[in-house]
Protein backbone atom coordinates (compact mmCIF):
# COMPACT_ATOMS: atom_id res chain seq x y z
CA UNK A 1 0.00 0.00 0.00
CA UNK A 2 1.10 3.30 -0.43
CA UNK A 3 -0.02 6.83 0.86
CA UNK A 4 0.71 10.50 -0.04
CA UNK A 5 0.89 13.35 2.23
CA UNK A 6 0.40 17.06 1.63
CA UNK A 7 0.07 20.05 3.69
CA UNK A 8 -2.07 23.30 2.13
CA UNK A 9 -3.03 26.70 3.24
CA UNK A 10 -0.93 28.73 5.82
CA UNK A 11 1.06 27.28 8.11
CA UNK A 12 0.77 27.03 11.38
CA UNK A 13 2.48 25.30 14.75
CA UNK A 14 1.83 21.31 14.34
CA UNK A 15 1.55 20.42 11.00
CA UNK A 16 5.15 18.45 11.44
CA UNK A 17 3.22 16.63 14.22
CA UNK A 18 0.81 15.52 12.51
CA UNK A 19 3.08 14.27 9.31
CA UNK A 20 5.21 12.41 12.09
CA UNK A 21 1.82 10.60 13.65
CA UNK A 22 0.26 9.67 10.41
CA UNK A 23 3.89 8.57 8.92
CA UNK A 24 4.56 6.11 12.08
CA UNK A 25 1.20 4.45 11.94
CA UNK A 26 1.60 4.13 8.26
CA UNK A 27 4.99 2.54 9.21
CA UNK A 28 3.55 0.26 11.53
CA UNK A 29 0.92 -1.18 8.93
CA UNK A 30 3.81 -1.88 6.23
CA UNK A 31 2.64 1.52 4.11
CA UNK A 32 5.17 3.14 1.63
CA UNK A 33 5.06 6.70 1.96
CA UNK A 34 5.16 9.95 0.30
CA UNK A 35 5.61 13.59 1.15
CA UNK A 36 4.20 15.91 -1.67
CA UNK A 37 5.46 19.16 -1.48
CA UNK A 38 3.97 22.65 -1.53
CA UNK A 39 0.72 21.28 -1.64
CA UNK A 40 -1.35 19.85 -4.86
CA UNK A 41 1.18 21.38 -6.76
CA UNK A 42 3.51 18.84 -5.62
CA UNK A 43 0.96 16.19 -7.09
CA UNK A 44 0.54 18.30 -10.28
CA UNK A 45 3.98 18.45 -11.02
CA UNK A 46 5.12 15.25 -9.09
CA UNK A 47 7.35 17.12 -6.96
CA UNK A 48 7.38 14.66 -4.17
CA UNK A 49 10.15 13.17 -1.27
CA UNK A 50 10.08 9.75 0.54
CA UNK A 51 8.83 9.64 4.09
CA UNK A 52 10.95 7.37 5.80
CA UNK A 53 12.15 6.79 9.88
CA UNK A 54 14.87 9.33 9.30
CA UNK A 55 12.50 12.01 7.50
CA UNK A 56 10.68 12.10 10.45
CA UNK A 57 13.20 12.37 12.98
CA UNK A 58 12.96 15.12 15.79
CA UNK A 59 9.83 16.64 13.88
CA UNK A 60 7.58 16.56 17.02
CA UNK A 61 8.10 19.81 18.69
CA UNK A 62 9.64 21.60 14.91
CA UNK A 63 7.36 24.19 13.83
CA UNK A 64 6.79 24.83 9.96
CA UNK A 65 6.07 21.78 7.58
CA UNK A 66 9.10 19.80 6.28
CA UNK A 67 6.68 19.52 3.12
CA UNK A 68 6.10 23.62 2.12
CA UNK A 69 3.09 24.96 1.51
CA UNK A 70 1.25 27.41 -0.52
CA UNK A 71 -2.66 28.52 -0.44
CA UNK A 72 -1.95 29.77 -4.23
CA UNK A 73 -2.48 26.63 -6.44
CA UNK A 74 -5.66 24.99 -6.31
CA UNK A 75 -5.80 22.77 -8.65
CA UNK A 76 -9.23 23.59 -10.38
CA UNK A 77 -7.25 27.48 -11.00
CA UNK A 78 -3.87 26.51 -11.39
CA UNK A 79 -1.61 29.14 -12.41
CA UNK A 80 1.02 28.32 -15.17
CA UNK A 81 3.67 30.99 -16.58
CA UNK A 82 3.92 31.54 -20.36
CA UNK A 83 6.64 31.52 -22.16
CA UNK A 84 6.06 35.36 -22.35
CA UNK A 85 6.27 35.19 -19.00
CA UNK A 86 2.79 35.56 -18.03
CA UNK A 87 0.43 33.53 -15.55
CA UNK A 88 -2.79 32.04 -16.97
CA UNK A 89 -4.90 29.86 -15.05
CA UNK A 90 -6.17 26.13 -16.43
CA UNK A 91 -7.60 23.51 -14.64
CA UNK A 92 -4.94 20.90 -13.64
CA UNK A 93 -7.30 18.44 -11.63
CA UNK A 94 -7.39 16.09 -14.38
CA UNK A 95 -3.50 16.15 -14.29
CA UNK A 96 -3.61 15.56 -10.53
CA UNK A 97 -5.89 12.87 -10.95
CA UNK A 98 -3.43 11.09 -13.43
CA UNK A 99 -0.73 11.90 -11.55
CA UNK A 100 -1.86 10.06 -8.43
CA UNK A 101 -3.06 6.82 -10.41
CA UNK A 102 0.42 6.78 -11.81
CA UNK A 103 2.29 6.93 -8.73
CA UNK A 104 -0.05 4.32 -6.99
CA UNK A 105 -1.59 6.21 -4.34
CA UNK A 106 -3.94 3.86 -2.61
CA UNK A 107 -5.27 7.00 -0.51
CA UNK A 108 -4.07 10.80 0.25
CA UNK A 109 -3.97 12.66 3.71
CA UNK A 110 -4.72 16.17 2.87
CA UNK A 111 -4.48 18.65 6.18
CA UNK A 112 -5.14 22.29 5.52
CA UNK A 113 -7.84 24.62 6.32
CA UNK A 114 -11.05 25.35 4.89
CA UNK A 115 -9.68 26.27 1.29
CA UNK A 116 -7.63 22.60 0.97
CA UNK A 117 -10.01 20.46 2.10
CA UNK A 118 -12.53 22.30 -0.15
CA UNK A 119 -10.40 21.05 -3.39
CA UNK A 120 -10.20 17.31 -1.66
CA UNK A 121 -14.02 17.21 -0.99
CA UNK A 122 -14.30 18.40 -5.23
CA UNK A 123 -11.48 15.76 -6.06
CA UNK A 124 -13.64 13.03 -3.97
CA UNK A 125 -16.92 14.28 -5.94
CA UNK A 126 -14.75 14.08 -9.48
CA UNK A 127 -13.26 10.83 -9.10
CA UNK A 128 -15.12 8.07 -6.53
CA UNK A 129 -11.97 5.87 -6.86
CA UNK A 130 -9.72 8.99 -5.41
CA UNK A 131 -9.27 8.37 -1.42
CA UNK A 132 -8.59 11.09 0.23
CA UNK A 133 -9.08 12.28 3.93
CA UNK A 134 -8.70 15.44 5.93
CA UNK A 135 -6.62 16.89 8.08
CA UNK A 136 -8.40 20.41 9.81
CA UNK A 137 -5.63 23.01 10.64
CA UNK A 138 -5.85 26.22 11.19
CA UNK A 139 -4.83 28.99 14.08
CA UNK A 140 -7.91 30.78 13.18
CA UNK A 141 -9.82 27.72 15.07
CA UNK A 142 -12.55 28.82 12.73
CA UNK A 143 -13.77 24.99 11.24
CA UNK A 144 -17.16 23.90 12.63
CA UNK A 145 -16.97 19.99 12.15
CA UNK A 146 -14.40 20.15 14.75
CA UNK A 147 -14.71 21.26 18.46
CA UNK A 148 -10.89 22.82 18.06
CA UNK A 149 -8.04 22.70 15.37
CA UNK A 150 -4.21 22.11 16.11
CA UNK A 151 -2.19 25.72 16.00
CA UNK A 152 -4.86 27.81 18.05
CA UNK A 153 -3.39 26.88 21.30
CA UNK A 154 0.01 28.11 20.01
CA UNK A 155 -1.45 31.11 18.03
CA UNK A 156 -3.41 32.54 21.80
CA UNK A 157 -0.07 31.50 23.98
CA UNK A 158 1.84 33.57 21.31
CA UNK A 159 -0.71 36.37 21.67
CA UNK A 160 -1.33 35.88 25.34
CA UNK A 161 2.15 36.30 25.62
CA UNK A 162 2.67 39.63 23.47
CA UNK A 163 -0.24 41.22 26.18
CA UNK A 164 1.81 40.40 29.40
CA UNK A 165 4.54 42.19 28.10
CA UNK A 166 2.82 44.96 26.78
CA UNK A 167 0.94 45.58 30.08
CA UNK A 168 4.20 46.38 31.52
CA UNK A 169 4.99 49.25 28.90
CA UNK A 170 1.56 50.47 29.28
CA UNK A 171 1.29 51.03 32.80
CA UNK A 172 5.29 52.22 32.61
CA UNK A 173 4.05 54.87 30.53
CA UNK A 174 0.35 55.64 30.80
CA UNK A 175 -0.34 54.03 27.53
CA UNK A 176 -3.18 52.32 25.67
CA UNK A 177 -1.99 49.65 24.03
CA UNK A 178 -4.08 48.19 21.21
CA UNK A 179 -3.07 44.77 20.11
CA UNK A 180 -3.67 43.56 16.72
CA UNK A 181 -4.50 39.80 16.47
CA UNK A 182 -5.20 37.11 13.15
CA UNK A 183 -8.17 35.27 12.69
CA UNK A 184 -9.68 36.39 9.81
CA UNK A 185 -13.24 36.56 10.36
CA UNK A 186 -13.03 34.91 13.46
CA UNK A 187 -12.53 36.16 16.88
CA UNK A 188 -11.13 33.17 18.54
CA UNK A 189 -7.54 34.33 19.14
CA UNK A 190 -8.58 37.99 19.88
CA UNK A 191 -11.04 36.31 22.50
CA UNK A 192 -9.09 33.68 24.25
CA UNK A 193 -6.25 36.03 24.25
CA UNK A 194 -7.59 38.90 25.62
CA UNK A 195 -9.10 36.98 27.84
CA UNK A 196 -6.22 34.85 28.97
CA UNK A 197 -4.03 38.33 29.13
CA UNK A 198 -5.97 40.52 31.19
CA UNK A 199 -7.43 43.01 28.48
CA UNK A 200 -9.39 45.66 28.68
CA UNK A 201 -11.62 45.63 25.57
CA UNK A 202 -11.33 42.47 23.12
CA UNK A 203 -12.57 44.14 19.56
CA UNK A 204 -13.84 40.91 17.66
CA UNK A 205 -15.66 40.82 14.11
CA UNK A 206 -19.24 38.97 15.44
CA UNK A 207 -19.76 41.70 17.97
CA UNK A 208 -20.29 45.57 16.54
CA UNK A 209 -17.95 48.25 18.48
CA UNK A 210 -18.85 52.12 19.07
CA UNK A 211 -15.76 54.19 20.17
CA UNK A 212 -17.78 55.56 22.85
CA UNK A 213 -17.87 52.09 24.95
CA UNK A 214 -14.41 52.15 24.17
CA UNK A 215 -13.69 55.39 25.72
CA UNK A 216 -16.12 55.00 28.41
CA UNK A 217 -13.95 51.99 29.46
CA UNK A 218 -10.80 54.15 29.11
CA UNK A 219 -12.36 56.29 30.96
CA UNK A 220 -14.04 54.32 33.77
CA UNK A 221 -10.46 52.99 34.76
CA UNK A 222 -8.26 56.39 35.09
CA UNK A 223 -11.09 57.23 37.51
CA UNK A 224 -10.25 54.39 39.09
CA UNK A 225 -6.65 55.02 39.25
CA UNK A 226 -5.51 52.98 36.12
CA UNK A 227 -3.96 55.04 33.67
CA UNK A 228 -3.67 53.10 31.25
CA UNK A 229 -5.49 50.20 29.53
CA UNK A 230 -5.16 47.34 27.20
CA UNK A 231 -7.14 47.16 23.32
CA UNK A 232 -7.07 43.27 21.31
CA UNK A 233 -8.68 43.74 18.21
CA UNK A 234 -8.77 40.92 15.74
CA UNK A 235 -7.91 41.46 12.34
CA UNK A 236 -11.06 40.89 10.66
CA UNK A 237 -12.95 43.67 12.70
CA UNK A 238 -15.18 46.16 11.03
CA UNK A 239 -13.75 49.76 11.42
CA UNK A 240 -16.24 51.79 13.03
CA UNK A 241 -18.48 52.28 9.32
CA UNK A 242 -18.86 48.69 9.27
CA UNK A 243 -16.65 47.62 6.98
CA UNK A 244 -13.37 45.49 7.05
CA UNK A 245 -10.05 47.09 6.64
CA UNK A 246 -8.17 45.76 3.95
CA UNK A 247 -4.47 46.24 3.57
CA UNK A 248 -4.00 44.72 0.07
CA UNK A 249 -5.60 42.23 -2.55
CA UNK A 250 -3.42 39.42 -4.09
CA UNK A 251 -5.33 38.82 -6.72
CA UNK A 252 -3.67 35.81 -7.84
CA UNK A 253 -3.91 34.13 -4.25
CA UNK A 254 -6.64 31.73 -3.62
CA UNK A 255 -7.80 33.89 -0.87
CA UNK A 256 -6.69 37.24 -2.30
CA UNK A 257 -8.02 39.60 0.52
CA UNK A 258 -5.16 40.37 2.87
CA UNK A 259 -6.92 41.78 6.22
CA UNK A 260 -4.90 44.33 8.63
CA UNK A 261 -4.86 47.43 9.57
CA UNK A 262 -7.77 47.54 12.03
CA UNK A 263 -5.46 47.68 14.93
CA UNK A 264 -4.37 51.56 13.47
CA UNK A 265 -8.08 52.77 12.79
CA UNK A 266 -8.65 51.81 16.27
CA UNK A 267 -5.56 53.21 18.02
CA UNK A 268 -5.75 56.71 15.77
CA UNK A 269 -9.61 56.95 17.16
CA UNK A 270 -8.94 56.29 20.63
CA UNK A 271 -5.65 58.80 21.16
CA UNK A 272 -7.34 61.59 19.27
CA UNK A 273 -10.83 61.32 21.71
CA UNK A 274 -9.06 60.18 24.58
CA UNK A 275 -5.76 62.19 24.06
CA UNK A 276 -3.78 59.66 25.93
CA UNK A 277 -0.68 58.42 24.07
CA UNK A 278 -1.81 55.54 22.21
CA UNK A 279 0.59 52.49 20.64
CA UNK A 280 -0.63 49.68 17.95
CA UNK A 281 1.44 46.42 17.79
CA UNK A 282 0.54 44.17 14.66
CA UNK A 283 1.41 40.25 15.77
CA UNK A 284 0.89 39.23 12.36
CA UNK A 285 3.14 36.16 11.37
CA UNK A 286 4.76 35.37 14.78
CA UNK A 287 1.50 33.94 15.45
CA UNK A 288 2.13 30.96 13.17
CA UNK A 289 5.57 30.30 13.79
CA UNK A 290 7.70 28.41 16.28
CA UNK A 291 7.75 25.48 18.32
CA UNK A 292 3.68 23.91 19.28
CA UNK A 293 2.49 23.73 22.35
CA UNK A 294 1.49 20.82 24.61
CA UNK A 295 -1.67 21.08 23.54
CA UNK A 296 -1.28 21.25 19.84
CA UNK A 297 1.43 18.22 19.79
CA UNK A 298 -0.92 16.19 21.56
CA UNK A 299 -3.86 16.98 18.90
CA UNK A 300 -2.20 16.88 16.20
CA UNK A 301 -0.65 13.74 16.89
CA UNK A 302 -3.73 12.50 17.33
CA UNK A 303 -5.03 13.85 14.38
CA UNK A 304 -2.16 12.15 12.17
CA UNK A 305 -2.92 8.32 14.26
CA UNK A 306 -6.47 8.66 13.01
CA UNK A 307 -6.03 9.96 9.51
CA UNK A 308 -3.37 7.19 8.61
CA UNK A 309 -6.23 4.81 10.09
CA UNK A 310 -9.09 6.29 7.81
CA UNK A 311 -5.86 5.47 4.72
CA UNK A 312 -5.54 2.35 5.83
CA UNK A 313 -9.37 1.44 6.10
CA UNK A 314 -9.90 2.57 2.46
CA UNK A 315 -11.93 5.31 3.48
CA UNK A 316 -12.41 8.43 1.15
CA UNK A 317 -14.13 11.79 1.11
CA UNK A 318 -14.12 12.19 5.60
CA UNK A 319 -11.83 14.32 7.51
CA UNK A 320 -11.19 13.92 11.50
CA UNK A 321 -12.07 16.10 13.86
CA UNK A 322 -12.22 16.85 17.89
CA UNK A 323 -15.45 16.07 19.57
CA UNK A 324 -15.68 16.56 22.91
CA UNK A 325 -12.68 14.39 24.12
CA UNK A 326 -12.63 12.31 21.10
CA UNK A 327 -11.70 11.96 17.81
CA UNK A 328 -13.63 11.09 14.74
CA UNK A 329 -14.49 11.36 11.41
CA UNK A 330 -16.89 13.14 9.72
CA UNK A 331 -17.65 13.76 6.03
CA UNK A 332 -15.79 16.44 3.65
CA UNK A 333 -18.64 17.97 2.98
CA UNK A 334 -19.51 18.71 6.58
CA UNK A 335 -16.25 20.18 7.21
CA UNK A 336 -16.38 22.70 4.38
CA UNK A 337 -20.30 23.64 4.71
CA UNK A 338 -19.89 26.47 7.49
CA UNK A 339 -17.49 28.62 9.73
CA UNK A 340 -17.32 29.03 13.46
CA UNK A 341 -17.96 32.25 14.43
CA UNK A 342 -18.13 32.98 18.12
CA UNK A 343 -21.55 33.98 19.14
CA UNK A 344 -22.29 36.79 21.58
CA UNK A 345 -24.06 34.23 23.92
CA UNK A 346 -20.72 32.42 23.86
CA UNK A 347 -19.80 31.20 27.44
CA UNK A 348 -16.16 33.07 27.30
CA UNK A 349 -17.72 36.57 26.30
CA UNK A 350 -19.86 35.96 29.08
CA UNK A 351 -17.45 35.19 31.46
CA UNK A 352 -14.75 37.97 30.15
CA UNK A 353 -18.14 40.74 30.64
CA UNK A 354 -18.28 39.61 34.06
CA UNK A 355 -14.74 40.13 34.90
CA UNK A 356 -15.30 43.96 33.56
CA UNK A 357 -13.80 43.23 30.04
CA UNK A 358 -15.60 45.28 27.42
CA UNK A 359 -16.64 44.22 23.66
CA UNK A 360 -17.42 47.74 22.44
CA UNK A 361 -21.09 46.82 22.53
Amino acid sequence: MRVGILTGGGDCPGLNAVIRAAAKTLFTGGVEVLGFRDGYRGIIEKDWMPIDKRAISGLLHRGGTILGTNNRDNPFNFPVKTPEGNTEYCDASNQLLANMRELKLDSLISIGGDGTLSIARELVAKDKDTHIVGVPKTIDNDLAATDQTFGFDTAVATATSALDKLHSTAESHHRVMVLEVMGRYAGWIALWSGFAGGADVILIPEIPWSLESIIEKIEDRQKEGKPFSIIVVAEGTPGPDGKQVIRERIEESGDPVRLGGIGQVVGALVEQATGMETRVTVLGHIQRGGSPSPMDRILATRFGVAAAELAMSGRTGMMVALKGKKIVSVPLDDATKKPSFVQPENEVVQAARSTGICFGD
